[in-house]
């Protein structure tokens, strides 16, 4: 089970680690602010476009065909892209990179809650799996910075190749899920208010890590004058908690449930990115971001609980889908809306804002009730 559980941790982590492997790299595949922009949006826009229809898809079709389907597509695409000639085609490449990511991810959670039905014992897997999916995210930019540098930048795609093909591999024991009606978004999926308030909450989360992300890195280089490595290593306070905290994290939700541990990771994301809009200090940028790191690993496996165990068990995929296109929408407006902000004022300014919206995310989590029972047919 073990084996399996990394498997279906590393198909998300692909998807995660294109999510933000870009962002260092962004100055070395173009100058211009809006086509840096819509290859990094490229990619999440159509991840979250397709993120319901891939739920709907995993429901219908099963999720370890859909799950495997993506994974292989996933690894075709990267290499394509790594042979990209032009802005233009990067970006359309980076857009069907997206559909495939969004198969894996409602999928790897509906084979994540087949594999492990007791409540418990899913919340503890869930945590390994927002574990090694987690530092996908906040490693890209770590990644990206170290091989753009070495090998250009092309290696940032190639590199999911090999992990394709890893996933794959130790994801072969994976059970098979019964094919059921494909749906979109049920209405019933509404009448438990933990569903709603989790999607807004979603989208809050990934508006200020993404549009953080994407404000710092060509701050560092572009301000500072960092070099694509070293802005990947300033960003290492923010990887080292997302390797180990989610595990915790996991057992805290099995304990207490999402809504604790959900709320203290908003706090700290606020508290670390307004350290950051305050003040130049490399000591305390190690600071802020350390935050950050440990806030965003206590948020995200929260609320995928708090929102999978909302959903009836024939409706995970679909709940899993919604979250993630809510999270990926907020992403895809936070580097919309953080980088006219920075093009407009100053990186402060977007950084503050940031903070505030993480702050109102805070209250949305708080209003999650402890408990609820699931909607009935």
């Amino acid at each position: 089970m073990a084996r399996l559980l990394i498997g279906l941790s590393l198909g998300y982590f692909l998807v995660m680690l294109d999510t933000t492997i870009v962002t260092v790299a962004l100055p070395a595949l173009s100058s211009s602010l809006p086509a840096q922009q819509w290859i990094s949006n490229g990619y999440t826009l159509t991840f979250a476009v397709f993120l319901l229809p891939a739920g709907a898809w995993s429901d219908r079709f099963g999720a370890r065909r859909v799950f495997f389907l993506g994974l292989g597509s996933f690894a075709a695409l990267s290499g394509l892209s790594a042979l990209s000639f032009s802005t233009s085609l990067l970006i359309a490449l980076r857009a069907l990179l997206g559909v495939a990511g969004a198969l894996l991810v409602p999928s790897s959670l509906s084979l994540i809650a087949a594999a492990w039905p007791a409540p418990a014992a899913r919340a503890k897997a869930m945590g390994v799996w927002a574990a090694l999916s987690g530092t996908g995210l906040v490693a890209g930019p770590v990644l990206g910075g170290l091989l753009t540098e070495a090998f250009g930048w092309r290696a940032i795609f190639l590199v999911n190749v090999p992990v394709a093909v890893v996933a794959t591999a130790l994801s072969r024991p994976a059970p098979s899920t019964p094919p059921r009606p494909g749906r979109m978004l049920p209405a019933r999926l509404f009448r438990v208010r933990a569903f709603p308030l989790g999607l807004v909450a979603g989208a809050i989360v990934n508006f200020g890590l993404s549009g953080v992300l994407f404000v710092l890195s060509l701050y560092f280089q572009e301000t500072r004058g960092y070099p694509p490595s070293a802005t990947g290593l300033t960003f290492l306070p923010l990887t080292i908690p997302t390797a180990f905290n989610p595990i915790l994290t996991g057992r805290m939700v099995a304990r207490f449930g999402p809504r604790i541990p959900a709320v203290s990771g908003f706090l700290l994301m606020a508290g670390g990115t307004f350290v950051q809009a305050c003040s130049t200090s490399a000591v305390l940028s190690v600071v802020a971001l350390a935050l950050l790191g440990f806030g965003v690993s206590l948020a995200i496996p929260a609320l995928l609980t708090a929102v999978v165990a909302a959903a009836p068990p024939d409706l995970t995929g679909v709940a899993g889908g919604a979250l993630n296109a809510a999270r990926q929408a907020g992403a895809v407006l936070g580097v919309a809306v953080l980088g006219a902000v920075v093009a407009g004022t100053t990186t402060s300014i977007a950084l503050v804002t940031a903070s505030g919206l993480l702050l109102a995310g805070a209250l949305v989590v708080a209003a999650i009730p402890a408990a609820e029972p699931q909607p009935v047919r």
